[in-house]
């Protein structure tokens, strides 16, 4: 089966998702951070994991967008999910509380950090340096490529009126291209993406605060026998032989996936209620 067809089959299974379930298919969405082809090679090996562990198979949906992706969760139109941070706070804020599978721990810390970065050669070393500035933020609803980098931003004094401009580029990988390119001055991603391509020519002016990863969502109409294999078998996923191949494939660093409640995402929601009183709700 070709890539094109697995992304339309994807397409047509989403929305059918509890009869699939019910017929031992199961759908696990992505939330689209990168490139759509990358997104399926990452996320295959756990798939298939996922389907000798709980005897379904498992089908990958790329989701359109952050909100289409958490409105899919939200009202069961997917089976799993991979949620970010501020999307799972949205998710549970809009839908109520969530069955939560396991978050994911990157070199062994169950927290992960955003890089707000320049150019090498760029004259930009703090963040007060950014006022009028061109900043390149990611979708409304990413946690390290707008949210969070938002949030420092506001900290520091440079409202976004401060800068010269503030544009969306979708993907984190995608900013990293803008600023090389010279389309924009600074941006944000998550420090994976931004250590990836750090060689690439890009230097970081601020971290971001640590903030829970990323968490496996299941749906509310799955059976609780069948979140209770895909729980296992993700907390689990560290200890199989294959374990490290299959985690590292989601996100280069990430070691484990860990067991996560509700509280974890604390911190996060504090930040995003700060934002909501400078206009900002994702």
């Amino acid at each position: 089966m070709t890539l094109l067809r697995t992304l339309l089959l994807c397409t047509v299974l989403g929305s059918v998702s509890a009869a699939a379930a019910d017929q031992g298919n199961l759908t696990l969405a992505i939330h689209p951070f990168k490139p759509p082809t990358e997104l399926i090679d990452a996320f295959t090996p756990l798939a298939n994991y996922l389907a000798r562990r709980t005897d379904h198979t498992i089908t990958i949906i790329i989701s359109k967008s952050y909100q289409d992706h958490i409105d899919s969760i939200g009202k069961s139109g997917v089976d799993i999910a991979y949620v970010g941070p501020a999307s799972y706070v949205k998710l549970r804020e809009a839908f109520g509380p969530k069955r939560l599978l396991a978050r994911q721990a990157i070199n062994g810390q169950p927290t992960f950090h955003g890089k707000i970065f320049v150019r090498n050669d760029s004259s930009i070393h703090s963040l007060h340096d950014l006022i009028g500035k061109r900043f390149a933020f990611g979708d409304a609803n990413s946690t390290m490529s707008f949210l969070v980098p938002y949030y420092m931003l506001v900290q520091a004094g440079v409202e976004r009126e401060k800068l010269a401009s503030a544009g969306t580029v979708t993907g984190h990988v995608n900013n990293v291209m803008a600023i090389l390119a010279g389309d924009y001055d600074a941006g944000a991603v998550k420090e994976d993406v931004f250590y990836e391509y750090e060689k690439r020519g890009i230097r970081a002016i601020a971290t971001s605060p640590p903030i829970a990863d990323h968490v496996f969502v299941a749906s509310d109409h799955l059976a609780e026998k069948t979140v209770s294999l895909l729980r296992v078998a993700l907390l689990e996923l560290s200890q199989q032989t294959d374990g490290a191949a299959i985690l590292d494939a989601i996100t280069p660093g990430v070691t484990a996936l860990l067991p996560v409640n509700d509280e974890d995402y604390s911190n996060l929601r504090d930040i995003l209620t700060e934002l909501k009183k400078h206009g900002v709700e994702p």
